[in-house]
C-alpha cells in the first residue's frame, strides 16, 4: 500500500454516486507499502479501503484479484471482499485510473511475531492454499524467478551504495535460474505475504489483505516467501534467521496440508530465489520512486543479508 495518486473531496462524491454503500464522510492515505494507492475510506457506521492501480499492476490482470478475493471470501477465507458498484462491476475509473473499494477487514498488522503467531499464519496459508484448488482463475506469476532479469536490467547500479552488487546479483541469479524445481505442488498463492498483510485481532490471526500479487505458481515459494518476510529477527542492522518461527510456520501449515519430501528439498533455492525476489524489487524502488510520491522506501540491504543467509545454507534441515 501507498499514495501516489491524490484524490479529493470530489473524488469521494464520484464514489458515493457509483456505490450503494453508507456515504463515505472522510478519507485518509494509507502510507505502508509501495504498490497501490491507498485509502482509508470512513463513513458514519463503517470502513472501506479505495484501492488505485499504478503502473506496476497491468489493467489486464485486475479482474483476476477481484475475483479472486470475492471467491476466497465466499470460501470463508478472511480477506478483503472486492464491492461491486451499481453498474454491477468491480472497477471503477478515478483520476484516469483503474480503482476498486473493498471491505475493511478487522485488526491489524503485529510489529513482531511470536512462535503461536507463525504457527497460525502457516494454518491459514494453508487453508488458502486448498480453497483455491476450487476456484478456476490463473494467472501467471509476472514476478517469478524466470521474469526477474529485465527488473535486474533496470537498477541503476551507478549509486556507490550499491558498489560491487551487479556482478553478486548476476551471479546469483543465474545459479538459482539454474537450480529451480520443474515440478512441485502448485495452485493459487498469495506471493507477498509480509507482516503488514496479516492481520490480528486480540492476538488471533483474523485474516490476510493486499492480494495484488497473487498468482499460480509452488505452494512452497508461498513458505519461501513467508521465511524471508516473517522468520528474521533483526537486532540494530542486522537480520537472523529464527528457525523456531520456521519450524512453527511449517508446523502450522501441515496441520492442514502436508508438505512432500521433494518440496521440503527445494525450499532452499526457493528462498534463495524469493530473497532475491525482494532484494532486486527494492533496489529498483530505492532507485526509480519519485520523491513526491507519499511512501516509505524499504531497504533493500535487509534482502542482500538474508540472499547471504540463504547462500550459506544448503538443505532443508538447517531451517529448522
Amino acid at each position: 500500500m501507498a499514495v501516489y495518486t491524490k484524490i479529493t473531496n470530489k473524488d469521494i462524491s464520484y464514489i458515493n454516486k457509483k456505490f450503494k454503500i453508507e456515504k463515505i464522510k472522510s478519507f485518509k492515505g494509507i502510507k505502508q507499502g509501495i504498490e497501490n494507492t491507498n485509502y482509508l475510506l470512513r463513513s458514519k457506521n463503517k470502513k472501506f479501503i479505495l484501492t488505485i492501480f499504478e503502473k506496476r499492476v497491468l489493467k489486464k490482470e485486475i479482474p483476476f484479484f477481484m475475483k479472486l478475493m470475492d471467491q476466497l471470501s465466499d470460501l470463508k477465507i478472511n480477506c478483503p471482499k472486492p464491492l461491486k458498484n451499481k453498474n454491477g462491476k468491480f472497477l471503477i475509473k478515478l483520476k484516469n485510473k483503474t480503482a476498486c473499494i473493498v471491505t475493511f477487514l478487522n485488526g491489524k498488522d503485529k510489529k513482531k511475531l511470536n512462535y503461536k503467531n507463525c504457527y497460525e499464519i502457516g494454518k491459514a496459508i494453508a487453508l488458502m492454499h486448498l480453497s483455491t484448488k476450487r476456484i478456476n482463475l490463473y494467472r501467471f506469476n509476472s514476478m517469478g524467478v524466470v521474469k526477474l532479469k529485465p527488473l535486474l536490467n533496470k537498477i541503476k547500479f551507478k549509486s556507490r551504495d550499491f558498489k560491487n552488487l551487479e556482478k553478486f546479483l548476476k551471479i546469483n541469479f543465474q545459479n538459482i535460474k539454474k537450480n529451480w524445481p520443474k515440478k512441485l505442488p502448485k495452485g493459487i498463492i498469495h506471493g507477498d505475504l509480509f507482516i503488514d498483510n496479516i492481520f490480528f485481532k486480540n492476538n488471533k490471526l483474523s485474516g490476510l489483505i493486499d492480494f495484488y500479487f497473487a498468482a499460480n505458481d509452488f505452494f512452497m515459494y508461498e513458505i519461501a516467501i513467508c521465511i524471508n518476510a516473517l522468520c528474521f529477527d533483526q537486532l540494530n542492522s542486522k537480520f537472523y534467521l529464527n528457525k523456531k518461527k520456521v519450524a512453527n510456520l511449517v508446523r502450522g501449515y501441515e496441520k492442514i496440508r502436508k508438505i512432500s519430501i521433494r518440496e521440503k528439498r527445494s525450499l532452499n533455492v526457493l528462498c534463495r530465489g524469493a530473497a532475491l525476489r525482494y532484494f532486486l524489487t527494492r533496489l529498483y524502488d530505492y532507485t526509480n520512486t519519485p520523491k513526491t510520491a507519499l511512501i516509505k522506501i524499504k531497504n533493500p540491504r535487509e534482502y542482500y543479508q538474508k540472499l547471504v543467509t540463504h547462500n550459506k545454507l544448503k538443505t532443508y534441515k538447517d531451517y529448522f
